[in-house]
């Protein structure tokens, strides 16, 4: 793939796939030399995913997370709720209701107006528990539809688009701006180590976008956590729910320390996304190079696209599965609204309580929609940032 001159495919495409060869054949088009015509156009212009700036790479990663956070959030309502319900969140009526007399509005405690399991309590039936509890993603998909409106599928877009563009837009390029940084140093005094760049470039960047944006990741975990059970009340939105974790400390003294718990989980969480970062970057770069080979002189955008997209994916799926136990303990630890119990919590600990109390199928409660949406999702962001990238590169060159 290196050093091939194709009029159809421009760098941008074939960037990525030539940096790291792991037999150790393949070198960086800026490393080649000025490359010559192509019979069929302009010969693409060498290391023009280099020229790209920070905010230009940036720009097209929001972009893409931006697409992506839309499409997939009815998936992550569904895995967040499995995972809460396993936790003990209820979602059913609070026990407080046989209190509230024959006046009450009772049609909220129906799981759906056809359910033939109700009792009857005052004039109205009412549903047992257990018509509220979610059996798999397609269940949460209804009953959610059913008792809380198709609107609340994407409960909590606003916190995860506040969490998605920042986040993409630090992590993506600063993937590419490490990945080429180690690339190039390592070639040059360790070439053994070279095909390991992305593994590691993917881990530091992951990190840093981690840290920069866990608040905002526990707002949008407790939004798409917890029901509201009062009708006609509106959900707190993203910075609401920060201000209620908040709340419980409001009257200490250590105000500085206090703001600790909106980081609570970022352990779980680093725990989690590092892993899984490097896992879809070491297994999407080699993936995404076969199939741009498979593609041949004779690719065209779409195909070279569809090879973005379904490394992407592949990638995407494989590391959210294994890296599942601990997307259910980062869960875990930031519904915990005992505020003094979240600080205490460390992620082994969430853990070896999740293994006791539900064994292998507790720590991977939710991996059906994590999976789900991690492969799209993945496939998505990485297509839609290379399309960016090259639009701007197209732009600026002009």
């Amino acid at each position: 793939m290196a050093g091939c001159s194709r009029g159809s495919l421009p760098t941008w495409m074939t960037a990525a796939a030539s940096r790291v060869d792991l037999t150790g054949g393949a070198v960086s088009p800026s490393h080649q030399g000025s490359p010559s015509p192509s019979p069929s156009g302009p010969a693409p212009a060498a290391g023009a995913d280099q020229e790209l700036g920070m905010f230009e790479r940036a720009l097209s990663a929001a972009g893409a997370a931006f697409v992506s956070a839309i499409i997939v959030n009815p998936l992550d309502v569904a895995k967040t709720r499995l995972q809460a319900q396993a936790a003990g969140v209820l979602y059913h009526y609070p026990p407080q209701v046989a209190a509230l007399g024959p006046d009450a509005i009772l049609s909220e405690f129906r799981c759906s107006p056809s359910c033939t399991r109700g009792h009857i309590f005052g004039s109205e039936p009412v549903c047992p528990p257990d018509c509220f509890q979610y059996k798999g993603t397609l269940d949460v998909f209804l009953k959610v539809v059913r008792q809380e409106g198709f609107s609340r599928l994407w409960r909590g877009t606003n916190a995860g688009l506040a969490l998605a563009v920042p986040t993409v837009g630090i992590y993506l390029p600063c993937y590419d701006i490490f990945r080429n940084w180690i690339e190039d140093f390592t070639r040059s005094n360790a070439p053994g180590l070279t095909p390991y760049a992305p593994l590691v470039a993917g881990s530091v960047a992951r990190s840093l976008a981690c840290i920069a944006c866990s608040p905002i990741e526990l707002a949008r975990t407790r939004m798409q956590a917890y029901k509201e059970f009062r009708p006609g009340v509106k959900p707190p939105g993203m910075w609401k729910t920060l201000v209620g974790v908040l709340s419980p400390l409001a009257s200490s003294s250590q105000s500085v320390q206090n703001y600790r718990v909106l980081w609570t989980g970022v352990g779980a969480q680093l725990a989690r996304d590092v892993p899984f970062s490097g896992i879809c970057w070491s297994t999407l770069e080699p993936i995404r190079r076969k199939l741009l080979g498979l593609v041949g002189e004779e690719g065209n955008a779409a195909s070279v696209l569809g090879a973005n997209f379904a490394a992407g994916f592949v990638a995407g799926s494989l590391a959210a599965g294994a890296t599942c136990p601990l997307d259910v303990a980062k869960t875990r630890r930031q519904i915990e609204k005992d505020t003094e119990k979240a600080m205490r919590m460390t992620t082994r600990q969430t853990l070896t309580e999740i293994w006791r109390s539900g064994g292998v199928k507790g720590l991977f409660t939710g991996v059906g929609p994590r999976v789900a949406r991690a492969g799209p999702s993945v496939g998505i962001v990485v297509s839609f940032y290379e399309v960016v990238k090259y639009a701007l590169h197209q732009r600026n060159a002009s």
